[in-house]
């Protein structure tokens, strides 16, 4: 009697996975494709300003330079004021922390239309990617704001007005916030795109009036207090005048201007995951 043999099909056997539903993010499989987050940040990093003449120097070139301009245009000629706080630790810190956020937005929207290549041709979870820029982002934050703190210390030696308090542990909560704002801002866009090409295109200019509604350069105590609240609902502007309270001992913010902020952040953070997942089932169909 033949013995009955087991034929190996796992290779050929094709999973079919129920419907995600709308709060199905799969957040396990981020956590399971960990490594492939490492990869995708490395890639990120050592493409960034591979075959240039300056390197690294171009992780500080661009807020210094920035910085520069605002202190000569909005500090010198426009004499915005400050608080009694150095203009160019005003402007550098609230650069410093736009840019973080800003990126983390933009290259978050474009997730879809700039990663088709990759995506029609193998599975992961699409999440991957913006996350991979958030960790490549956090590491440009993190030489930038080293920068901060040389002249800081720099300016602090130099006897200058600033009051540093306990408030800074606060940082990396707002960093979070920021990531987090970042990521679903961009997430909404990028699911939008796939339908309208437009938002591609409003990505960059729309950053930058976002700037300057979000106090950056100026203090929100320059607002009068009847428009003032319209700019709280900003969840930029609490985080933005929290750092400089805590590292520079000016600014106008509360503990219920966080509270707004972080509740907004939670609100579009949610509802860009729901529409990040729900478009990445078709985007290939039209992106």
């Amino acid at each position: 009697m033949d013995t009955p043999v087991k034929e190996n099909v796992s290779e050929w056997t094709e999973v079919l996975l129920p419907d995600r539903g709308w709060l199905d993010f799969r957040l396990g499989e981020l956590w399971r494709y960990r490594d492939l987050i490492l990869r995708f940040f490395r890639r990120d990093f050592v493409a960034s300003y591979k075959q240039t003449v300056l390197g690294p120097l171009w992780f500080v070139i661009p807020p210094v330079m920035t910085t520069l301009i605002f202190t000569v245009v909005f500090g010198r000629i426009g004499r915005i004021s400050t608080n009694g706080q150095p203009t160019f630790l005003f402007f550098m810190l609230g650069v410093t922390a736009w840019n973080y956020f800003g990126t983390c937005l933009s290259k978050s929207a474009l997730t879809f239309s700039g990663n088709t290549g990759i995506f029609g041709k193998v599975y992961f979870p699409r999440l991957i990617l913006p996350l991979a820029t958030i960790l490549n982002n956090l590491l440009t934050f993190a030489i930038q704001f080293g920068v901060f703190l040389v002249l800081f210390g720099f300016y602090w030696w130099q006897g200058a007005d600033v009051h540093p308090n306990w408030r800074v542990i606060i940082l990396p909560i707002l960093l979070v916030q920021m990531a987090a704002l970042g990521l679903g801002i961009g997430c909404i866009v990028c699911a939008l795109t796939t339908r309208f090409r437009d938002f591609a295109y409003m990505i960059s200019f729309g950053t930058q009036l976002w700037m300057y509604a979000s106090c950056v350069v100026y203090p929100l105590s320059t607002i009068s207090p009847e428009y003032r609240w319209i700019f709280i609902l900003n969840p930029m502007v609490p985080i933005i005048e929290a750092l400089r309270f805590s590292f520079l001992g000016g600014g106008m913010v509360e503990i219920w201007q966080l509270a707004i902020s972080a509740g907004v952040t939670a609100v579009l953070l949610f509802v860009g995951l729901v529409m990040f997942t729900r478009a990445e089932k078709t985007f290939m169909d039209t992106v």
